[in-house]
């Protein structure tokens, strides 16, 4: 049963199976769903046409958060820690439009916040942060194999070399918000 006065946050950073597995362990956060956002082409895409990068998605996540437990500012300080937000369309291996570090904000208030998160962050990184900010757009549920990913796939190669040391990072950085 979904609580009332639920809010959403819709980011990308790269590869939407490590976005989701840190977020599903944060406190406050009662789903997270992989999916696609910011693209030119019309309709749903799938997988392989978002991969092909022709039709400007971004590989995202929508997170449906309860405010009372988790501030949007606290959601995005840990996005903006956990990926690379410095690299232009690329997350480690990962290269490509489809990779690129956004928030899709739905309100003015999340504009502002994540304006503000973004330079208090800026001194934290060597590089200059490429992070976009950009209004929500229609956002496409991924395909089910995609969703809870990396829960269902631990001992897959990439599961253990990408993602368990991100959620590690996160451990080290986030501890007190996790569930």
């Amino acid at each position: 049963m979904e609580k009332k006065n639920m809010e959403l946050a819709t980011i990308g950073g790269g590869c939407f199976w490590c976005t989701e597995a840190v977020f599903q362990q944060v406190k406050g956060v009662q789903k997270v769903v992989s999916g696609y956002s910011g693209g030119t082409v019309p309709g749903k895409p799938t997988y392989r046409e978002v991969c092909s990068g022709l039709t400007g998605h971004a590989e995202v996540i929508q997170i449906t958060f309860d405010p009372t437990l988790i501030s949007y500012k606290d959601i995005l300080i840990i996005f903006m820690t956990t990926h690379d937000p410095t690299t232009l369309n690329r997350q480690g291996a990962d290269v490509g439009t489809q990779y690129r570090s956004v928030i899709f904000y739905h309100t003015e208030t999340q504009k502002q916040i994540a304006e503000s998160v973004i330079s208090e962050l800026t001194s934290y990184y060597e590089n200059p942060i490429v992070t976009e900010v950009a209004a929500a757009e229609p956002f496409f549920e991924a395909e089910a194999e995609h969703q809870d990913y990396y829960r269902q796939n631990t001992q897959q190669g990439y599961c253990n070399f990408v993602i368990t040391p991100k959620l590690a990072k996160l451990r080290k950085l986030h501890a007190d918000k996790l569930k």
